[in-house]
């Protein structure tokens, strides 16, 4: 699939970062926090593993329901992705125990995660606030609020062999729409990625007077005017509260950033393009020129058999191929996403 974006549709991916953290991308353990906005905002993220060498041993957090998926889902099940139920006093075992394997994993690894937990749709945002506002947390423009359970897990069970988190922000631009179905038609799109390692983000916006109504923006804090240091793993507080604290101050910055983007249509910090690595390429042909000739041999046998229950036999195995593949397509769509947000409001209104 990544070789689909970089290869096949030419999607243009320039990250914004700071040079001086640029060389230890891929060169340490990471948990990578991203932003669910998009429906190929999993493609961009694995795209950012691989310019880094890392795809190979990049970890998830996600849905059980991917677990079910044809090949897809049996590859990551093979891979050691951590699957969860969304349920968390059923999530809570399985995970901690996923991740605690991790810790002795032999490669330089990222973990990434989606900390909202659903992508971002209009009627989920109003949802998530409302949520928000009975908090007594500041309310967000960009994002969902944060779930910081599985956040807070990942941080208790990879402590001390994590060096980093990495925050990464994506957008396109020119308002571009980005759909898996798109890349498969070879649409070209052109990805802003903002990985800002910063430093020491700690005591909310809440606690120090602001909030989303307060007027605050990132020119009128002194704190944003330059991309800041990378977040080492012991920044994060420990305790379980503070850590989700820490994270949803994470994301009143990382709304900030949004609107600096939406507003002048670029992200701080230097831009550069990771070179592609031919290696997604090299892989997708060698298993296409091994799959695709016997299949191709078969397909002449078949024809020249002449017998019409074997060509319906056929025909229907590329009907039903076809239909699976649109499914799986089907699973990235915003519009056919989950009731994740939607189900927990019902539950709180009962």
């Amino acid at each position: 699939m990544v070789m689909l974006l970089e290869w096949w549709s030419g999607t243009h991916c320039t990250l914004y970062t700071d040079p001086e953290n640029y060389h230890k991308y891929g060169k340490e353990n990471a948990i990578v926090i991203l932003n669910h906005n998009f429906e190929i905002d999993f493609l961009c993220g694995w795209n950012f593993c691989e310019r880094f060498g890392v795809l190979g041993s990049a970890k998830v957090l996600a849905k059980k329901e991917l677990s079910y998926m044809p090949i897809i889902g049996w590859m990551w099940y093979f891979l050691e992705i951590v699957f969860c139920k969304r349920k968390w006093d059923e999530d809570r075992k399985t995970v901690m125990q996923k991740l605690l394997n991790l810790r002795d994993y032999p490669e330089n690894f990222w973990f990434l995660i989606h900390c909202e937990g659903t992508r971002f749709t209009e009627q989920k945002h109003q949802i998530s606030m409302q949520v928000a506002e009975a908090k007594g947390l500041p309310k967000l423009k960009y994002h969902l609020l944060p779930r910081t359970k599985g956040f807070a897990v990942t941080v208790q069970c990879l402590r001390n062999v994590v060096s980093a988190v990495y925050d990464s922000t994506l957008n396109f631009r020119n308002n571009e729409n980005p759909t898996l179905l798109g890349v498969l038609n070879g649409k070209k799109y052109h990805a802003d990625l903002y990985v800002r390692q910063v430093f020491h983000i700690f005591i909310p916006f809440w606690h120090r007077g602001l909030s989303s109504n307060s007027g605050a923006s990132f020119h009128s804090l002194g704190h944003y005017k330059t991309p800041a240091k990378r977040i080492p793993l012991e920044e994060v507080p420990e305790d379980e509260q503070e850590c989700s604290n820490w994270l949803y101050n994470l994301y009143q910055e990382k709304d900030a950033f949004q609107e600096v983007y939406y507003r002048t249509g670029t992200y701080p910090g230097v831009p550069i393009v990771p070179p592609r690595r031919p290696w997604t390429l090299l892989n997708w042909l060698f298993w296409a020129l091994l799959l695709l000739y016997p299949l191709f041999k078969l397909l002449i046998n078949m024809i020249n058999s002449g017998s019409s229950l074997t060509l319906a036999s056929f025909a229907f195995v590329i009907v039903m191929a076809s239909v699976g593949v649109r499914w799986m397509i089907g699973v990235t769509e915003i519009n056919k996403g989950s009731t994740y947000g939607n189900n927990d409001n019902k539950q709180k209104r009962k």
